[in-house]
């Protein structure tokens, strides 16, 4: 097992040209999980923006054709670098082919509370009153080797459709944690952030949901403990569903929030 560190390490060839090996292990079924990707071209811009602009604050991630668990090169260009903020374009090829793109903002974050926040943390039982997801997920169809590396609680109240009762809400809600102990920060909650399954299974919807492009925020530093995460689906329609996700630390403070666009095979 690949901790995150090391699942998403890149490799400088020069001139912001990075080298990876992308890892089977953060995998939805036969698919390498988006949010990982994400966090692999981010760990490549990192590289390339200046000391003073360390963390990831913002990505938007287009997904072309998906990349395969093997190795990939990554293309950094910086489009603007300010006295607040680094932007950068970064590209993932594999195979000569470009397989995704992201649009990041490099910055530096804070473990300060916010100034004003309108959203409460979502309601969840303790950890130990919620539900394991395991390799093998209920439901899902396939396996999905990234619970081996994520250790994902659901809310009672959002595993209705592993027995064929959903709530129909569209909501999956839980607790999040690095398997094997590490702790959360910028670049890995961006696969908190696209957690399993979609929201669509809660819907009575299930089958493959993958992301067409995906932007996330994060606000700041994470707490130590784990994080909660809300996913909701906002509309499903023409095969289409957007979601939104939000994720708070064990203090309660928002941490990060996503939207994405995702395809899905809507029953006739």
């Amino acid at each position: 097992m690949a901790n995150f560190l090391t699942a998403t390490a890149v490799e400088s060839r020069g001139d912001a040209r990075f080298e990876a090996e992308l890892d089977p292990q953060w995998s939805v079924g036969s698919r390498l999980h988006g949010g990982y990707l994400l966090a692999v071209l981010g760990r490549a811009a990192g590289l390339a923006a200046p000391d003073e602009h360390p963390h990831l604050t913002s990505i938007t991630g287009t997904f072309l054709t998906p990349p395969e668990p093997a190795q990939a090169q990554v293309a950094v260009e910086v489009l603007r670098a300010g006295r607040g903020v680094t932007q950068l374009r970064a590209q993932l090829i594999q195979q000569g082919a470009l397989r995704m793109e992201a649009l990041i903002s490099q910055g530096r974050l804070t473990e300060d509370d916010a100034w004003w926040s309108g959203l409460e943390p979502v309601k969840l039982p303790p950890e130990a009153d919620c539900v394991l997801v395991p390799p093998a997920a209920p439901g899902a169809g396939f396996p999905v080797p990234l619970m081996d590396v994520i250790e994902q609680r659901l809310d009672p109240s959002s595993v209705g459709f592993t027995v064929g009762d959903p709530s129909r809400r569209g909501v999956i809600a839980g607790w999040q944690r690095l398997a094997d102990g590490s702790a959360w920060d910028p670049l890995s909650v961006l696969v908190a952030l696209d957690p399993v399954p979609p929201a669509s299974y809660d819907l009575g919807v299930r089958g493959w949901a993958p992301t067409l492009s995906l932007t996330a925020y994060i606000r700041r530093l994470p707490g130590p403990g784990p994080l909660r995460v809300r996913l909701a689906a906002t509309e499903l329609a023409g095969d289409r569903m957007d979601e939104v996700a939000h994720a708070w630390d064990a203090d309660g403070r928002l941490i990060a929030q996503a939207t994405q666009l995702a395809a899905v095979r809507l029953p006739t």
